[in-house]
């Protein structure tokens, strides 16, 4: 999503910081191309001359310019501002003292709200809270067996009464949910393709009656600058709490990220990284400011790493790495595992310097993955177990049963061997290596 914005503002930093000695004229001009570089990422009017300005005042003072390294500080201060943009620190979910908390969804027809219901659901069911999801959507043809579907599929009980009163529904959820003991409420509600009034009077009328703890608004980060016009609209009669960004794996500009707290003052609490239902992801400011500017993102890296690894099965990877026995099995179950973390391409931005390092056109094709997968299933149990069995015979029935080349099977096994041998040397190292050898 940021990928042009992270490369128009590194560019901007690299002049900067090639120059020994920086003055206000530079600052001046260097400015100006961050705010033309944050227009043109459809960043709020409003929001990048606030951005700049505030980036200039503390830019030009003395103890900045004169500086062993001003270019170095300028981009820390372009850093904590883009985090105060963002919302500063990370805003959680306020829960009620007394249960059930409700969460109203709020948003236009199409932001993804029900989809979004049943993500937050499952996310708060890990973390052990059990939810009631409410079918206050009325309007909309199939929102309310989209919602049952969505229940069964992470097996959280769905409250619907069918084309009635979506104020008695929702109120009647509340109290279905307190009966049954569940902690939390979440009410998907209708949406519209444009705000007008009867939604925003049936939206109050909601509020009024089931007294929420927070109000998420749903935005498709897809519409850029235009979701946080919709926001501002929402939340001058709701007063939403927060916000739930969706589509944030797209490829847009990312504008409403940047510009939706400073327009509404409702922080983002959670972002859609995909269609999966597991694909939620708690938004965390600094981190993302420090993939804009280029300077990876290890917490999230690492985050991601744990909740597929538990240390004993990295300290066992790790083992067999040293003793040489990783073969083309581990190897196949670990690339299998990082694609559960998301996009590879992703997890390599995360990388501080890496996403800098490669070349701005760098993709690993989803095509390269299925292509080594195939190669490896078409082995036999013993040939992954030891690739020195895999003679030209073998290689050619290999190559035939993937649909391959025998010279795709060669380069395989050739970059399989030698990152074995790196493993050996450097242990767990060798594994981070791997992958981007295999993929050549």
């Amino acid at each position: 999503m940021f990928d042009q914005l992270s490369d128009r503002l590194g560019a901007i930093f690299a002049r900067l910081s090639g120059r020994g000695k920086l003055g206000e004229s530079d600052v001046n001009e260097a400015l100006r191309e961050v705010r033309v570089a944050l227009l043109e990422a459809d960043v709020s009017l409003s929001a990048a001359k606030s951005f700049v300005a505030s980036v200039k005042e503390k830019a030009l003072g003395a103890n900045v310019l004169e500086s062993l390294s001003p270019g170095q500080t300028i981009v820390k201060i372009v850093y904590d501002e883009l985090v105060a943009l963002l919302g500063g620190a990370q805003a959680r979910l306020q829960f009620s003292d007394t249960p059930p908390s409700v969460i109203m969804l709020v948003g236009l027809q199409g932001s993804g709200k029900t989809t979004q219901a049943a993500k937050l659901a499952l996310r708060l069911k890990e973390q052990g809270r059990r939810s009631l999801l409410v079918a206050a959507d009325v309007y909309r043809p199939a929102a309310i067996h989209q919602l049952q579907v969505l229940g069964s599929q992470i097996e959280l009980p769905v409250f619907e009464r069918g084309a009635g009163d979506p104020v008695a529904i929702a109120r009647d959820g509340v109290s279905e949910a307190r009966r049954l003991g569940l902690s939390t409420v979440i009410i998907d509600t209708a949406g519209r393709l444009q705000i007008d009034e009867a939604l925003m009077d049936e939206l109050a009328r909601i509020k009024g009656a089931v007294s929420p703890t927070e109000i998420l608004f749903v935005a498709d980060a897809m519409t850029g600058q235009e979701a946080t016009g919709v926001a501002s609209g929402f939340h001058e009669r709701l007063g939403i709490t927060g916000v739930i960004l969706t589509k944030m794996d797209g490829d847009t500009r990312g504008g409403a990220a940047l510009s939706i707290y400073s327009v509404t003052g409702a922080p983002i609490k959670f972002v859609g990284v995909g269609e999966k239902i597991t694909a939620l992801e708690p938004f965390h400011p600094d981190r993302l400011a420090s993939r804009i500017l280029g300077m990876g993102d290890v917490l999230t890296l690492i985050e991601k790493t744990q909740n597929l690894y538990s240390e004993e099965q990295a300290k066992r990877l790790e083992e067999k790495m040293r003793k040489q026995s990783f073969t083309l099995d581990d190897f196949l179950d670990q690339m299998r595992q990082v694609q559960k973390m998301g996009s590879i391409n992703d997890l390599v931005k995360m990388i501080p310097g890496l996403s800098r390092a490669l070349p701005k056109d760098f993709q690993i094709p989803e095509k390269d993955l299925k292509r080594v997968e195939a190669i490896i299933c078409s082995m036999t149990r013993r040939e992954r177990r030891d690739p020195a069995l895999l003679n030209g015979s073998r290689r050619k029935r290999i190559a035939l049963g993937s649909g391959t080349q025998v010279s795709d099977v060669n380069r395989l096994v050739k970059q399989f061997d030698q990152a074995r041998s790196v493993m050996k040397q450097f242990g767990g190292a060798g594994k981070r290596r791997m992958m981007p050898g295999l993929l050549k």
